[in-house]
């Protein structure tokens, strides 16, 4: 219902729901378009893994309708993205890629796990189907691991078959808790919305911080289009700071409130170096700055974790 689709499915992880909605839509000898930046593991099933079977597939810089139009092929048969992604948070016109795609009859995907159906619904600008890891933002605290296809009557069969013969199936008790995570989503989001953009603004005035990534921030180069397609901003970004490796870690052992960890989404606010865990070499020609770092923003007070960054952010180049 939040995600204005016809029918659900929920898996035991995000992966798995985002393998089964690939697997019941493509075959042997079909071609997949992959934006560039996305989740590592959906990278590494798409670019490796399907490779095995003949699936091949190619990656693109989104941000440029042109460059998509230019790279499908007669057998192209899916468009995956997330918009933003979540190491960079660039973002895609959804309405132009669906409209492009249904030309084609071609299918789309999206990872909608940072904004969260409160913050966007991409089937209402023409997205086939919306994948969400429940681990983050909808189960909110921290203690499941689970994930979600929305989609409508017509394609939610091939989902049904990929989540019967696969096995991703939920547990009961995870399913509660998402139940439970979705009763308080709205209040939680909202927080984190006015946290990580406090957050933002005092990191990209700070001398020490080279650049931040949040779409939330008016500097960001498709702000415009971002608050076209969202209602609001989560508490994910990353940013840049200055020297090498050796202050990038006093940086990120320093603080106090933010929690070394990957994941996001839950009440606590977490950090880890951005190239923790992204293939290096990636073809969609992704390279992250060995300065870059992710924080997920979480629900304490928002000067608080400001005066944790600041002070540690002092003391790292002493």
């Amino acid at each position: 219902m939040l995600e204005k689709g016809e029918a659900c499915r929920a898996f035991s992880s995000g992966m798995g729901a985002i393998t089964a909605s690939i697997l019941s839509l493509v075959e042997a000898g079909d071609h997949i378009v992959c934006l560039r930046g996305v989740y590592n593991p959906t990278y590494e099933f798409i670019h490796r893994y399907l490779s095995r079977f003949n699936i091949l597939s190619s990656f693109v810089d989104g941000r440029d309708i042109e460059d998509m139009k230019s790279i499908i092929r007669s057998n192209t048969k899916l468009i995956y993205l997330e918009s933003p992604n979540s190491f960079l948070f660039e973002v895609f016109d959804l309405k132009a890629i669906s409209s492009l795609a249904k030309e084609r009859g071609i299918y789309t995907i999206i990872d909608n796990t940072w904004a969260t159906p409160y913050f966007q619904n991409p089937i209402e600008f023409g997205i086939d189907i919306v994948v969400h890891s429940a681990s983050k933002y909808l189960g909110g605290h921290s203690d499941i691991v689970a994930g979600l296809v929305i989609t409508n009557r017509k394609l939610i069969e091939g989902i049904n078959r990929e989540l019967n013969l696969i096995g991703g199936v939920i547990g009961p008790f995870e399913a509660w808790l998402i139940l439970r995570g979705l009763r308080s989503l709205a209040v939680r989001m909202e927080l984190h919305k006015s946290n990580a953009i406090k957050i933002a603004q005092f990191l990209e005035g700070h001398p020490r911080v080279v650049r931040v990534n949040y779409p939330g921030l008016p500097s960001h180069p498709q702000y415009k289009l971002a608050i076209s397609q969202l209602r609001g901003f989560s508490g994910l970004m990353s940013f840049e700071i200055e020297g090498g490796e050796q202050e990038l870690r006093k940086f990120i052992n320093s603080l106090r409130l933010f929690t070394i960890a990957v994941s996001w989404g839950g009440y606590e606010s977490l950090i880890f170096p951005g190239v923790y865990g992204f293939s290096k070499n990636r073809i969609d020609r992704v390279t992250l700055s060995p300065q870059l770092v992710r924080i997920s923003v979480g629900l304490e007070d928002a000067d608080d974790l400001i005066t944790d960054l600041d002070e540690v952010l002092k003391m790292a180049f002493h």
